[in-house]
């Protein structure tokens, strides 16, 4: 089990780089379901007028129901969210609301409406805030807030209901404009009505953080009824890969019995045979996971991601030189994936094999290129580096891996290494000071 935790995997938790993971949530990073929402979430953004590239989307590892952006272009999407939305045309519905957020500057005006408060009216309401999230229960969080606060809740959560409805009325718009139908936004709100019944402490965080208003709900049944594209449907492609995203995701999430009652054998679907694949892997069960992947990549050749996991199941099972061939081809197949390729790097320095180091440097060098904040790559290139005797250049990147991973007196200890092996004034030394720099005592938080 703790070769599990350790191994990079199809999809596996990530710290992320400290100015997303001070938030406190672990993340899920898999290059399918990462591109899926990447095919619905594009046209939206360009829609918006937002650069697809400068907008950040991340996989919030969370069974709950919910979505939300922070810290200006980033968006986060609960694996709850992606489990419970039917259609694809739920999640881009979903999509275009937060954006709808991003463009029209809401994250800016809500720090402006808390400096409007009394500094007294903030403390209370967001430590009554904290206090609910973290014990799950929201009288918790009413009684932190009571007090002479009622006023300042009321107005901000006024607030909040006027820049939802706005959100609304710009998601409309772009979903028109990407022509995609609005159809799957009110559907997701019909799902939200269900949960109103609930008490405020079984409700979904989404419903809690989006007042729901009857305005709202009308306008949306207003929109779809008048509008052209009510009865508009995504690609089946669409289908197809949200059909997959969330087996995948039920697979991993879920032990093997839970996976074959909700896609047993009678169910001949892609997606099913997917979902059975990955939960056999799950259970440790080698040969019958192996069984369904090569009758999937049978059907599918050239589907990089069946090959993707045949190599992740083999090295996981200690097999790292039979998982060679398998990523290889998932990475050719996949235009050179970033996660993909720092999996095959694992692989190969899981061989032992000196002679794979070269590749392995260079699959690591490839993934960095595009995912310079990518931890798990810094860790594995400084094994790599120091196997190849390039000490300085092992020291530098073990010091990037402490930074990403806020352990800022490791990260220092190492580029002081770094400092004393890199030959003065190449680009390598000069990212050595900088983390001198960025580290020194009198500048830490």
């Amino acid at each position: 089990m703790l070769r599990r935790i350790l191994t990079l995997t199809a999809i596996f938790l990530v710290a992320l780089p400290s100015a997303v993971f001070a938030q406190g949530r672990s993340f899920i990073r898999d290059t399918e379901i990462e591109e899926t929402l990447r095919l619905y979430a594009t046209p939206i953004f360009k829609a918006a007028g937002l650069d697809p590239q400068a907008v950040s989307v991340y996989i919030v590892s969370d069974n709950s129901l919910n979505a939300f952006v922070a810290g200006g272009q980033k968006l986060f999407i609960n694996t709850g969210l992606l489990l419970k939305a039917d259609t694809p045309e739920q999640v881009i519905g979903v999509i275009a609301h937060e954006t709808g957020h991003i463009a029209g500057g809401h994250l800016s005006r809500v720090q402006d409406q808390l400096r409007n408060a009394s500094a007294i009216s903030i403390l209370s309401t967001v430590l009554g805030v904290a206090a609910g999230v973290a014990a799950g229960r929201a009288d918790v969080g009413t009684a932190a807030v009571i007090g002479g606060q009622n006023i300042a809740q009321r107005n901000f959560l006024a607030y909040s209901r006027t820049q939802e409805s706005s959100a609304d009325q710009a998601g409309v718009k772009f979903l028109t404009a990407a022509g995609i139908s609005a159809r799957g936004m009110r559907d997701f709100m019909e799902k939200l009505e269900g949960q109103e019944l609930l008490s405020a402490a079984n409700q979904d965080p989404y419903l809690r953080s989006h007042p729901l208003t009857t305005e709202r709900v009308e306008f949306l049944e207003n929109y779809v009824a008048n509008s052209p594209l009510k009865d508009a449907k995504v690609s089946p492609a669409l289908y197809e890969r949200h059909a997959r995203m969330r087996a995948k995701l039920y697979a991993f999430t879920n032990g093997l019995q839970m996976t074959l009652r909700q896609y047993p054998d009678s169910d001949t679907s892609v997606a099913a045979r997917y979902a059975r694949a990955i939960a056999y892997y799950r259970d440790s069960q080698l040969q019958p996971a192996l069984d369904r992947i090569n009758a999937l990549i049978a059907d599918e050749p050239e589907n990089p991601y069946f090959a993707e996991l045949k190599g992740q199941v083999l090295l996981e099972f200690g097999k790292a030189n039979e998982a060679i061939a398998p990523l290889q081809k998932a990475i050719q197949q996949s235009d050179g994936a970033p996660l993909i390729r720092i999996l095959l790097a694992h692989a190969e320095l899981e061989t032992n094999n000196p002679d794979m180091l070269p590749d392995a440097k260079e699959n690591l060098l490839a993934a960095l290129s595009k995912e310079r904040d990518n931890a798990s790559a810094w860790r594995f290139r400084a094994i790599t580096e120091s196997r190849l005797n390039n000490q300085g250049e092992a020291s530098l990147s073990q010091s990037e891996y402490s930074l990403l991973t806020g352990d800022r007196s490791a990260a220092r200890y190492h580029a002081v290494q770094a400092d004393r092996e890199l030959k003065s004034g190449t680009a390598p030394w000069q990212r050595a000071q900088d983390i001198l720099r960025a580290t020194e005592p009198d500048k830490q938080n």
